[in-house]
């Protein structure tokens, strides 16, 4: 189970190739800048700084699902490692989630929902704040985060390799071997000795992991696209759908190739996205090799119906689900907590335009690509809907978490205990 918890999540491919675009026009913030080891990615609010909760009830009705999961997460006994954060226990973090299902479910009957939640967080929780990127210079941090979007693809697939059905994804491999978090420590030799597992172009060109494959695509840039989201659902040729999921990687960072696509001028960053890729990779099927391999890193699958799941090992909820930065411990953001966002996101009716949603999703997930306190991820959904909404996520905003009071905890606790 721990391995589980501390998997790589759906991390989207539109991630780094979108930041080097949005690098391009601003080049003074680099969102992608690591924290400093063991620093945090939050600071502590006074009363005074809280941002108006009350206009947060768009998603109402899809965060009760959201919050049971990071409840189930947290009723793993794996997950008090990751406490406490800050001043946050685990005990306290199951308190506030408990308090914030109730805030939730009361406010879902009310005609001033909004105004009623924004009071019960002032009066029963306390607020954190990220810290944002940092400044140009080093001199402090600037509090805005970069909100991007990931969804699950949806791809035709085969069980065998059969007409353009060639392209395969991996099972979890038997020599990868990985620590008692999850993390990959490489591959287990013959000889019994530890060395770096295969890339992804190892794999690939010299057919290193022959004999494990799960299923078929029938193109590469999509087996690709399954590698670098983590997850798929993939219709069969007999129309019925598999769903598959993280079951390992193979432990190389995450190079991105749309930032060298756009530094040797084959795509213009303003016009980067996943359609235009796609597009370039069918048109030049032999620049894939030149691309794609610049990225070592690649995934393992395994089935994983009724996802797709996140790095808690719990059901992500499309626009109540976000991705941070927990690649190393400390974590930089707390896991499963309750988190407000200010941002601009697009239409789902027109996904070219914004609107500024104000409202809460809970932090249910990481990736390869997120590593810095400057970086967000929504789950924007499946398919090619998803897909959409993801490909025009690019915007900076706020990123802010609940916590319930300290002297609410033990009492909130005792009253659940009895229900």
């Amino acid at each position: 189970m721990r391995r589980l918890m501390d998997r790589l999540a759906l991390s989207l491919l539109l991630i780094p190739l979108f930041v080097a675009g949005c690098r391009q026009q601003k080049p003074a913030v680099d969102f992608d800048q690591p924290l400093p080891p063991g620093t945090l990615a939050l600071r502590k609010l006074s009363p005074g700084e809280y941002p108006d909760f009350s206009r947060c009830t768009w998603n109402l009705g899809l965060l009760p699902r959201s919050i049971d999961a990071s409840i189930k997460y947290l009723g793993h006994p794996s997950s008090r490692q990751f406490f406490p954060y800050m001043d946050i226990t685990h005990e306290r973090a199951v308190a506030t989630l408990l308090a914030f299902r109730d805030v939730i479910a009361a406010a879902t009957s009310r005609s001033d929902a909004g105004p009623f939640i924004d009071q019960q967080i002032r009066e029963r929780f306390e607020v954190y704040k990220s810290i944002g990127a940092p400044r140009p210079g080093g001199d402090g941090y600037t509090e805005r985060v970069l909100f991007t979007g990931y969804y699950t693809p949806i791809f035709d697939a085969s069980p065998t390799p059969v007409g353009d059905f060639r392209w395969p994804v991996y099972r979890r491999p038997p020599d990868l071997v990985t620590d008692d978090m999850g993390r990959t420590l490489g591959r287990r030799t013959p000889e019994g000795q530890i060395v770096p597992y295969w890339t992804r172009r190892q794999i690939e060109a010299e057919g290193r992991l022959a004999g494990h494959e799960l299923l078929y695509l029938n193109s590469r840039w999509a087996a690709y696209v399954v590698t670098v989201q983590g997850s798929a659902k993939l219709r069969m040729p007999d129309g019925s759908m598999k769903e598959i999921g993280f079951a390992g990687h193979n432990g190389h960072e995450y190079t991105s190739p749309g930032r060298r696509m756009v530094a040797d001028g084959v795509i213009e960053a303003r016009s980067l996205n996943f359609r235009t890729l796609s597009n370039y990779f069918a048109a030049h099927p032999d620049a894939m090799d030149r691309y794609l391999w610049l990225n070592d890193r690649t995934v393992f699958f395994t089935e994983r119906p009724g996802g797709p799941f996140g790095a808690l090992n719990v059901p992500v909820t499309q626009f109540a689900s976000i991705a941070t930065d927990k690649n190393d411990l400390p974590n930089a953001y707390p896991r499963a907590m309750p988190a407000f966002l200010s941002v601009p996101i697009p239409r789902t009716d027109n996904p070219a335009q914004n609107w500024h949603f104000t409202g809460f999703m809970m932090d249910q997930d990481s990736g390869g690509a997120i590593r810095a306190s400057g970086r967000c991820d929504i789950y924007m959904g499946e398919g090619a809907a998803g897909e959409q909404l993801a490909g025009h996520q690019l915007n900076e905003g706020e990123l802010y978490y609940i916590a319930l009071k300290h002297e609410l905890v033990a009492g909130y606790l005792a009253r659940q205990s009895t229900n």
